[in-house]
């Protein structure tokens, strides 16, 4: 059974319901999988995913309307993402499932999209619905990107690699202030990759230190920083033909906001754990 985890909630009771249905769907898919006594599922997996249609569709809607809404600079980046799970649903639908083996494979990659897709969405995409300020304030602000005391979790190699990463991301947010076109598409691309390169090398350090500590929050936070790996690897360069600049503005947005979120609400813990284990042991 896959559970609909306390790092799933946004807050939106609304979006937090659609998704807790979705786990449903999810589940019973996983059901038919595991059930040794009924052999043909066709008409189930049919009704199955028909519901998914109809459902991801309905909640797609709502959370972009949500969005649009609230002024989400998110939903720029959503948009294409509820395209491809509409369209991976329907490609479903069509599948030729009238032999029982056919029904099995197709609910196990049916199973397997779901799971991922979930909870790689909602953990590194849904959560940011809301934390982010509307585009024209964001850009106005002096500026974004400074590390300041506010995000010390008290672990120096850690602080020290955070303050890396806010680095590099001010280095693609000055650029995008002075977009030159081409040239600054160029650049902003092998920051992008050298940005992708620290977070793997960061990310890797950081849950190496929690395991070494045995810090009990280590499983939530991989499927975080699994989830923005996964964000980044999804980065699709044929969306930002018609306003490159306004586009990696919002990617740029993204990035910052997830960090900075990720430091206060989850990695500020760890620094906590560290000082009260160190209390207990005087």
């Amino acid at each position: 059974m896959f559970l609909f985890t306390d790092d799933c909630i946004l807050g939106v009771d609304a979006i937090d319901n659609e998704h807790r249905h979705l786990f449903d769907l999810l589940n019973n898919a996983m059901a038919m999988l595991q059930d040794e006594y009924t052999a043909d599922h066709y008409s189930d997996i049919k009704e199955l995913l028909e519901e998914l249609e109809d459902y991801s569709d309905q909640h797609f809607t709502h959370e972009e309307e949500y969005m649009e809404k609230i002024c989400d600079p998110e939903l720029i980046l959503q948009r294409p993402q509820h395209l491809y799970f509409r369209e991976k649903i329907l490609d479903f639908l069509v599948v030729n499932i009238d032999d029982e083996e056919e029904q099995r494979e197709t609910l196990r990659e049916l199973v397997q999209f779901l799971a991922k897709w979930l909870y790689r969405h909602i953990i590194g995409s849904d959560s940011m619905i809301g934390k982010l300020p509307p585009l024209e304030e964001w850009m106005v602000q002096e500026n974004p990107c400074e590390f300041t005391e506010k995000y010390l979790t008290g672990i120096s190699h850690i602080d020290r690699e955070h303050k890396g990463l806010f680095e590099i991301i001010e280095r693609a947010n000055r650029l995008l202030r002075n977009w030159q076109g081409d040239e600054s598409y160029d650049r902003f691309m092998d920051i992008l990759v050298e940005l992708k390169d620290y977070t793997s090398f960061h990310f890797a350090d950081e849950e190496e230190y929690m395991q070494r500590i045995g810090y009990e929050g280590y499983e939530v936070q991989k499927r975080a920083h699994d989830a923005f790996i996964a964000r980044l690897d999804e980065f699709d360069d044929t969306l930002i033909d018609e306003d490159p600049q306004l586009y990696l503005q919002s990617l740029v947005q993204f990035l910052l906001g997830w960090l900075i979120n990720h430091i206060l609400h989850e990695d500020k813990k760890i620094g906590e754990a560290v000082e009260k284990s160190e209390q207990n042991s005087e």
